[in-house]
């Protein structure tokens, strides 16, 4: 496989060069990069909750973001990960035009006791505190939020709270007393996820509705295999949607250290430096997150066209149609 997208790789390279000269547009495609060299940060209280979160935002060297506005991107965590183990990734989503919220959100769970567990009661909440924090003169980012767009991103546990989300439905262990999916909601990028039935094991589906899903995995995650990420995908009632295989990754290679203290192990080594697998699987979020809420056309052709043959790192499927026929194979990749 690695090979063969090294291949793939060069020749798309050598196209370009052939191509070449005064056609940056078409280059651009193939190559999109993030869009804010500079991000910061700050911690904050959500109000509704009183999580303790840190937030990313783009900024520009003149400290001067103009008219711009940006989405938001909640990051749900993995179990007892804590919030600083996604600095990097955060980091980097944020560098695609969008504020990113990482909160530590800490409950009581039966049976396992007190600890770091997202859940979906995180999303009004984290809303409701973006709202504050646009109005509030005081604030870094005030006045740069654009409210009316969210994203999710997720990792493990956090990722099937997302799920649940998209799908609209109120589960044991990911949803505290109710849950109605807001509006605001529009796309969701999910690392080292699945949604199932834990008793049964059956996967649940998914009526995702408008919202577009993307699944990322490691093809060597020992907690949450491969196998239920695939699953998963093909719940996933209605395009576009797309299930990202990153090569050589386990279920840390969204966090700052592979194994990170408190969480569960992992006894896979990663192939893949995690330097680089952040940033493969940030830059990934990033720009299904661009296409998917703000229409990006370069973002969307890397996603559902380009991207898998350039990134040596990954494999993917994707979805942009439903079926026509229904005869046709579970993962057709439509144009």
């Amino acid at each position: 496989m690695a090979i063969l997208k090294d291949l793939s790789v060069t020749l798309a390279s050598a196209a370009l060069i052939v191509c070449g000269i005064g056609k940056t547009a078409t280059a651009e495609i193939y190559s999109p990069a993030p869009l804010f060299k500079d991000v910061d940060s700050y911690t904050t209280k959500i109000s509704a909750n009183n999580d303790i979160a840190d937030i990313y935002f783009p900024k520009q060297l003149d400290n001067k973001i103009g008219n711009r506005s940006f989405p938001i991107a909640l990051l749900l965590q993995g179990a007892n990960v804590d919030k600083s183990n996604y600095s990097n990734f955060a980091r980097i989503v944020a560098s695609y035009g969008f504020i990113v919220v990482v909160p530590n959100h800490q409950a009581n769970r039966q049976k396992v006791g007190i600890g770091l567990f997202a859940d979906t009661s995180q999303i009004e909440a984290v809303l409701a505190q973006m709202k504050l924090e646009n109005k509030n003169p005081n604030s870094p980012i005030t006045n740069i939020i654009n409210t009316r767009k969210l994203g999710l991103l997720g990792h493990s546990l956090g990722g099937a709270v997302g799920l649940s989300a998209i799908a609209n439905l109120c589960l044991p262990f990911l949803c505290k007393g109710s849950f109605s999916r807001p509006k605001q909601l529009l796309a969701g990028a999910f690392f080292g996820a699945n949604l199932r039935n834990t008793t049964t094991q059956q996967f649940i589906p998914i009526n995702n509705s408008h919202i577009k899903v993307a699944l990322l995995q490691g093809t060597i995650d020992s907690i949450a295999i491969p196998q239920r990420a695939q699953a998963t995908y093909e719940q996933i009632q209605h395009p576009p949607k797309t299930l990202i295989s990153i090569l050589g990754v386990n279920h840390y290679g969204i966090t700052n250290t592979n194994n990170p203290t408190g969480a569960r192990l992992d006894k896979n080594m990663p192939d893949l430096d995690q330097n680089a697998s952040i940033e493969t699987v940030a830059r990934w979020s990033g720009l299904f997150l661009r296409a998917t809420i703000l229409n990006d056309k370069v973002a969307f052709d890397y996603i559902y066209s380009t991207g898998d043959d350039l990134d040596p790192n990954v494999s993917v499927i994707t979805q942009t149609k439903k079926y026509t026929n229904k005869f046709s194979p579970p993962n057709t990749v439509y144009p």
